[in-house]
């Protein structure tokens, strides 16, 4: 009979030994620990310690003993060995600590049996059983509780490394979700797996929209040949030739908003070399775009603009001031009067283009008074009327129309520049209207010419710094296309608002507001 309980006891210890090796949460794995190796052996009450990082050992789990008698049990583990050969492992006076923690808990335990978990000759915790009446261990049992030790030792390990591989994702998955960046993980056949909360902000693709599905089929990026970046020009499947792992292009956000999106890939590989996954940084460059745009446009309108005045300047200066001409009163008058003018052109644009760079900087600064916007209209007027004999002026101001409070300069500009674009724009001549009307605690001021119009498809960006209407016929006049930007931010710096309203064809009205 006696070799048979062994027998089962060894059968025991192999089930247990399975069903510790399938489980991964530490808690549940000590408890299953600690009720089998008690039951191994008969014993009445287990301990479990494990060391920290630190190399000091501390109780993990109990079985059979209060929680409020735990820390009397210190002794048994105190002061011991980071290293071991568990077959000749021992605690010195093992016996006599274990009288004084039962006597000092008031527990009537009196036999106990230590065995080290041990990986690689490193003690990563004990396993403490006790029991309070019955004979003392016998060698068997020591024997049969190292086997099990050592199979709670690797048990441990694996849940240890499971947590730290699940506590190391989710910090991943944390830094991922909260980066700047967008980011996404592909597949190797360009799947995605994950889609950050930053990307799909960019996109306004929410991630249970994105996961599961190709790159390419969510966000579609485009350069500027139209070709798409990311299903045939991906540098995964069609490497550049400079070797980077980088793409950038065009796409629409969910709400139609056009982005400019950057790429950049890092592929993962197996030991074979095959890509078992890609990491992908994405970037909105959009506003580094629009800056290169700008700053294209900006040496377009310096080189051209700029060229222009000083070129005419240049070559009736030099005309007027030859020594072998004999110039006559009215030709030198002429032509000191088209260097006025051109001098008066290139002061307006310089003074246009540091106006933007102040506004761009925050710098615009605005002196308030009242104004009397008639009386400001008609000085506007006189002074543009010199350059046309095309067009009719009106001025249309209600009876009733009070003074207003702005900055002098700034809104004697913003009408110059309105009454300027009217003169421009209907280059066949026609009326140019500038008039307002009292509207509750504010006064409206309109300027209106009969002109080319503006296409509804730009009417949005007629604001914008540099924008001009691109036809033939305003391919041909001089401008930065800094004017109407300019108006919308003083008129904006006043705490109001300007709008437009116009038909191609039939002209257009520019609206802005004042407090009264």
């Amino acid at each position: 009979m006696f070799p048979d309980y062994r027998l089962r006891q060894r059968e025991h210890l192999l089930q247990i030994s399975r069903a510790m090796t399938a489980r991964l949460d530490l808690p549940s794995l000590l408890k299953l620990i600690l009720e089998n190796a008690v039951e191994i052996v008969s014993g009445q009450a287990g301990l479990v310690v494990l060391r920290r990082e630190d190399s000091t050992l501390y109780p993990r789990a109990r079985y059979g003993l209060p929680v409020q008698a735990i820390h009397f049990f210190e002794p048994l583990w105190r002061d011991l060995p980071t290293t071991a050969d568990r077959h000749a492992w021992q605690i010195p006076d093992l016996s006599l600590r274990l009288n004084l923690a039962s006597a000092a808990a008031g527990l009537p335990l009196r036999q106990v049996v230590a065995l080290p978990m041990v990986i690689k000759d490193e003690i990563i915790g004990l396993i403490y059983i006790f029991r309070s009446l019955g004979a003392a261990f016998t060698g068997n049992d020591r024997q049969l509780l190292g086997d099990f030790a050592d199979q709670a030792a690797i048990a441990v390990q694996n849940a240890h490394l499971y947590q730290q591989v699940s506590d190391e994702r989710a910090r991943l998955n944390a830094i991922i979700e909260n980066s700047g960046d967008g980011v996404m993980i592909l597949g190797p056949d360009r799947s995605i797996r994950a889609w950050n909360r930053t990307l799909a902000g960019m996109t306004g693709v929410s991630a249970e929209e994105a996961i599961g599905r190709r790159c390419y089929q969510i966000l579609g990026l485009h350069n500027r040949q139209g070709i798409s970046v990311c299903e045939t020009a991906c540098p995964l499947v069609k490497p550049r030739e400079d070797k980077r792992l980088y793409a950038e292009g065009d796409t629409l956000r969910a709400d139609g908003v056009k982005v400019s999106l950057a790429d950049n890939y890092s592929p993962l590989y197996d030991a074979e070399g095959n890509i078992v996954s890609v990491i992908a940084n994405v970037r909105d460059v959009s506003r580094l775009r629009e800056a290169e745009e700008l700053k294209n446009t900006l040496l377009s309108v310096i080189s051209h603009e700029l060229k222009t005045p000083v070129s005419i300047i240049k070559g009736y200066a030099g005309t007027l001031v030859r020594q072998d001409a004999n110039w006559d009163q009215e030709t030198l008058t002429d032509g000191l009067s088209i260097i006025e003018e051109e001098a008066d052109k290139l002061n307006e644009l310089i003074n246009n283009l540091l106006d933007a760079s102040r506004l761009q900087a925050g710098g615009l600064k605005l002196q308030f008074a009242y104004l009397d916007l008639p009386s400001m209209a008609e000085k506007s007027i006189e002074k543009l009327r010199t350059q046309t004999n095309q067009h009719t002026f009106s001025t249309d101001f209600s009876p009733d129309f009070p003074p207003v409070k702005g900055d002098y300069e700034r809104i004697r500009e913003v009408l110059s520049n309105l009454i300027n674009n009217a003169i421009k724009y209907s280059p066949g001549g026609g009326l140019i209207r500038v008039g307002g009307w009292v509207e509750g605690d504010e006064v409206r001021v309109f300027v209106s010419d009969e002109g080319i119009g503006i296409p509804t498809t730009v009417q949005e960006h007629i604001f914008d710094r540099f924008a001009r209407v691109d036809n033939s016929l305003t391919r041909q006049m001089p401008g930065a296309g800094l004017g109407l930007f300019l108006v919308k931010a003083v008129i904006e710096a006043h705490g109001v608002r300007v709008s437009e309203e116009s038909q191609p064809g039939q002209g257009a009205t520019f609206t802005f507001t004042l407090p009264i």
